[in-house]
């Protein structure tokens, strides 16, 4: 049985599985991205593990893709997984809190492909950041 949405909320923190964008200060709903796209794998289309909570931004540059390029390396890698990947091991915020950073080629490619630091993304960090609920 699939989850619903509370329970993916709950379990993500009420934020972004992928950039932590806060659900609360973005004025929307969040949306159920199927981390192995439904086409890809109909088998998993239950699967609660295969399910992240996303931002709207994240999910629209995610669409189906589960591989991206390493800006570093120019290698084919495969984009970071909610259940299987800690976030930390991954990602790491620059000093002034307003931009991901990609630590392993995992990281460098989901920045990438999820555009992750776009400036409308910094902008709203930076208001973010004078809350209590960021990062």
């Amino acid at each position: 049985m699939a989850a619903s949405y509370p329970e993916i909320a709950r379990r993500a923190g009420h934020r972004c599985e992928y950039c932590r964008a806060p659900e609360e200060l973005t004025n929307f709903r969040f949306s159920v991205d199927h981390v192995v796209p439904r086409a890809a794998a109909p088998e998993l289309l239950a699967d609660p593990d295969n399910v992240a909570l996303a931002c709207l931004s994240c999910n629209l540059f995610k669409a189906d893709r589960t591989r991206g390029v390493d800006p570093q390396t120019g290698e084919h890698i495969e984009l970071f997984h909610p259940r299987r990947h800690p976030w930390p091991d991954h990602f790491a915020w620059s000093a002034d809190g307003l931009e991901i950073r990609g630590r392993t080629a995992t990281g460098r490619a989901t920045v990438a492909v999820l555009r992750m630091n776009s400036a409308a993304q910094r902008c709203a960090r930076a208001f973010w950041l004078t809350t209590d609920r960021f990062p």
